[in-house]
């Protein structure tokens, strides 16, 4: 029986949450003249708790050649997520809410308790620009993250030799990664085991070919060097390509060792790479497809392809390098890569009865504590003799214990699902995008710089190049104030 043809009207199911794309600026994709991708957790996606395992092994190795004793140290994925904040002048790891407020914080591995996080951060506001905060941007900060953490606490032991300051013992781990980075360790480990490193994802060569095939230029703007950038998206695109083509057909221009941030920013020499030994010469404009680049910056990739501006769309995964740069000083239209909105999406889905009684219970609260200022309010006018009621103090106060009494009990039963709705993604630090019940510093930054966001690069195979992609209404504090109406039952 032959095969009945496609039904050309027929049109995929509105994605799940997880597989959308999320609008903090209106973007109109039809007015969008060239599309921008980093590689490395943009293009390309890694299993973070095995890269980060061995990332921490390779710095074990670089501190034990030194003499340190870290031998028996081990790396604990779920002890650090993206966007926590070092503190190297105290050796602490911090959760910062979106105004800079500490909600959460380790000293090495120890949580402190509400008091001694108060003692030290109370009249503390987290500014990025003072130099002892480290902002914790991409997965390849975790496993410096958690070095970091068991190294304070065993410089509060006395275990270290030759470091006396939490921002010395910070330097010599950053010094210890970047050097494994340098020296190509950690992607010569990928490139021979891929199966253990990367995330396939089969779906995102068809997103950029429906791109390029609807009329924009699509770019690779990658610090990776050709080397890698070349085993890489030969590994993860050409099985998934139209015969007869690679990965190589589907941009119109290929530029590597950026050296983003700076990309963005300086006049970078730009040279050609003429073979696969990564053998370079100088070149100038045009930039021509099919070429690869080395180095060069954002103002010759303008002049080349002749547009700027919010024609360009860069999609990465570096809230900094990638997106807060290429937005304030090129004004790119900026797309961020955040995979771990797939895990926490997944995991408010799960606790979405638990979100409902918790909801429901805060309401609650909200009614008796309403109720039990307004009390207060009652007997102490009439204590002072302001106003004159048929009851005397002690009515009052049996009225305001039995109040006490019941929130206590909402209290008790608000706790566990708080402690639950906090943990849906980590147990440690809660959610990414969440610091308590306000936003968190990384949702911040991705508020601020980034245009659209989503978990993965093949989310836009669902929206399609021709898309219309609306913010929604922004909600305010006040928004929400029918719905706090101490009387409202419904």
């Amino acid at each position: 029986m032959s095969e009945q043809p496609l039904d050309p009207f027929a049109i995929p199911e509105f994605p799940p949450a997880t597989r959308q794309i999320y609008v903090n600026r209106t973007l109109n994709l039809r007015g969008i003249k060239a599309i921008g991708y980093d590689m490395d957790y943009t293009l390309v996606h890694y299993n973070a708790k095995e890269w980060e395992d061995r990332a921490f092994w390779y710095v074990q190795q670089r501190l034990l050649d030194q003499g340190w004793p870290v031998g028996d140290l081990k790396f604990d994925h779920d002890a650090i997520i993206r966007g926590l904040i070092i503190d190297t002048e105290l050796g602490n790891l911090l959760k910062v809410n979106r105004f800079g407020y500490v909600k959460k914080a380790r000293h090495g591995t120890r949580l402190l308790d509400f008091g001694g996080q108060r003692k030290v951060y109370s009249r503390e506001v987290v500014d990025l620009a003072d130099a002892r905060y480290v902002f914790l941007n991409t997965f390849f900060s975790v496993s410096e993250a958690h070095m970091y953490a068991l190294l304070v606490d065993m410089l509060d032991r006395g275990e270290l030799p030759g470091v006396s300051t939490y921002g010395e013992l910070y330097k010599m781990v950053r010094k210890s990664l970047d050097a494994a980075h340098m020296e190509g360790q950690l992607k010569a480990d990928i490139v021979a085991d891929p199966a253990r490193y990367v995330l396939f994802d089969p779906d995102t060569p068809r997103t950029l070919m429906d791109q390029k095939e609807a009329g924009k230029k699509v770019l690779l703007i990658t610090n990776s060097w050709w080397t890698f950038t070349r085993q890489m998206m030969t590994l993860c695109f050409d099985p998934y390509m139209p015969a007869g083509t690679t990965w190589r057909d589907l941009f119109d221009l290929i530029i590597v060792a950026a050296n983003k941030p700076a990309f963005f920013v300086d006049r970078s020499q730009l040279f050609e790479v003429i073979n696969d030994d990564e053998m370079l010469r100088p070149t100038g404009l045009p930039l021509e497809p099919g070429k690869i680049y080395f180095g060069g910056n954002a103002s010759l990739v303008e002049r080349s392809l002749g547009i700027s501006g919010s024609d360009i769309l860069y999609v990465g995964d570096h809230v900094y390098g990638d997106v807060h740069v290429s937005k304030s000083i090129r004004r790119w239209r900026t797309g961020l890569i955040v995979r771990e909105l797939e895990e926490e999406l997944d995991g408010l889905e799960q606790f979405g009865e638990g979100q409902v009684r918790l909801t429901a219970l805060m309401e609650e609260k909200v009614r008796r504590e309403y109720r039990m200022s307004h009390l207060r309010l009652n007997r102490q006018r009439f204590a002072n003799g302001h106003v004159q009621y048929n009851v005397d103090l002690a009515a009052f106060d049996a009225e305001l214990a039995r109040l006490r009494d019941d929130i206590v009990s909402i209290d008790d039963q608000i706790r566990p699902l708080a402690v639950a709705s906090q943990a849906v993604s980590n147990p440690t630090w809660g959610m990414l995008m969440r610091a308590g019940n306000d936003k968190s510093y990384f949702a911040r930054q991705l508020e601020r710089h980034a245009d659209i966001y989503m978990s993965r690069v093949s989310n836009f195979l669902f929206e399609t190049p021709y898309v219309y992609l609306r913010s929604h209404r922004g909600s305010l504090p006040h928004d929400s104030g029918a719905m706090l109406n101490p009387y409202n039952t419904d």
